[in-house]
């Protein structure tokens, strides 16, 4: 295809995806007062607005990367996700917000969200761990692996389509009752099995990979760790047994907070695969792990010092927060440089072995006389250190 037509393409599939996602939520303001939307907070239209992220990525990398499968999957699934959720918000205006047929079309709408929208992308999601990050199977081997996957979210997009069918008359209070494709013991097993081969296929991968390829498996497993990381307060909230007030506020900075970490993953992805940048992730990974063992040694010498102190000691709460407060300030730089330092010689090893190397010559040239041997040491530290493809090396002597 012509560059021109497959920029014209990609952006009106990209077009028609924000159109549909903005349109959702333009709908979901409108309804904001009414039926289960009644509780439509800044959690939610940023959670809603976060899906925007998805066919810009899109469109990126088809764009961009053509040949690589892989954009192509997530343009697809962006637009049917936004066909899905307008259908839904469309839907649960005609039929639940302003009820008696004052939408046109809204049950057909309600019928294609309930059995489209939740399976494709779930489908793209398995099929990007499939063929991230060059876009083919690994090797043929993995085939079978391919028509399983394709064969599980079919089964799952027949049983949506069956249940869509059945709670045609009266669709979101059927739902609202269980009737739903999990209920299935098939579609209950395939899925996740689907999803589970698809996540080992990346791991497998990685394993296997080196250069440029490792480095981007790093970034997309990188962002997969902090999704999977802020997924688990949030399903834990509700059960941590705090006020309804309380909870509902947390569960809202959670959603936040997962709703970033999507689009650290959408992020992850371009640049994984566009190839940019890709030699910074090791210093990504080392200070995103430094400064998270940082901050969590600090509240614990916080809290501890601040229990110590009104509990043990029993000294006015603000002179110990006080206290506190200055302890942990003061502990930040040299507790952050120790853990800086083991955690680049584990996670950022080039980084540390150049230090190390930079160190070594410093220590040598306060020793050295004779120049030869300095421009043949520096050299060698320099291509040890930075790797380049060449080196060259002036000297200029001046009397």
């Amino acid at each position: 295809m012509p560059r021109a037509a497959l920029r014209w393409t990609t952006g009106c599939v990209t077009a028609v995806s924000v159109a549909l996602l903005a349109g959702g939520i333009a709908l979901s303001y409108v309804d904001r007062h009414m039926g289960p939307l009644s509780r439509w907070d800044f959690s939610d239209v940023f959670e809603e607005a976060a899906f925007i992220a998805f066919p810009v990525v899109g469109f990126v990398l088809a764009s961009r990367r053509p040949e690589n499968r892989v954009g192509w999957i997530v343009l697809g699934a962006s637009l049917v996700l936004g066909l899905g959720f307008f259908g839904d918000r469309y839907g649960r205006g005609g039929l639940i917000a302003a009820p008696g047929g004052s939408l046109p079309g809204a049950r057909a709408a309600a019928w294609l969200a309930n059995s489209a929208w939740t399976t494709i992308p779930a489908a793209a999601l398995a099929f990007i761990l499939l063929l991230f990050p060059t876009g083919r199977l690994r090797s043929r081997r993995w085939r079978p692996a391919a028509w399983f996957v394709a064969a599980a979210f079919t089964l799952y997009t027949a049983a949506a389509v069956v249940r869509a069918c059945h709670v045609w008359a009266d669709p979101f209070t059927a739902l609202s009752n269980g009737w739903y494709p999990g209920s299935h013991t098939a579609v209950l097993i395939a899925i996740p099995a689907a999803l589970l081969v698809s996540a080992a296929a990346v791991v497998v991968r990685f394993a296997g990979s080196s250069g440029a390829e490792r480095l981007q498996l790093k970034w997309f497993m990188a962002a997969a760790v902090l999704v999977i990381a802020a997924i688990i307060p949030l399903s834990l909230a509700p059960q941590v047994g705090l006020s309804l007030a309380a909870t509902n506020a947390a569960v809202s900075t959670l959603k936040v907070v997962f709703c970033l970490t999507l689009v650290c993953l959408y992020a992850a992805i371009a640049v994984a695969i566009l190839k940019y940048r890709l030699y910074d992730i090791d210093r990504v990974i080392s200070r995103t792990l430094a400064y998270a063992i940082v901050t969590g040694v600090l509240a614990g010498v916080y809290a501890g010092l601040v229990l110590l102190a009104t509990q043990v000691f029993r000294v006015h709460a603000p002179v110990a927060v006080a206290a506190a407060t200055l302890a942990a300030a003061a502990l930040f730089s040299p507790v952050r440089r120790r853990v800086q330092r083991r955690v680049d010689r584990r996670f950022n090893r080039a980084r540390y072995d150049a230090d190390q190397t930079v160190a070594a010559f410093a220590a040598r040239l306060k020793d050295a006389v004779d120049l030869d041997t300095v421009r043949e040491d520096l050299a060698r530290v320099i291509a040890t250190a930075l790797e380049p493809a060449h080196v060259s090396l002036w000297t200029s002597l001046r009397e």
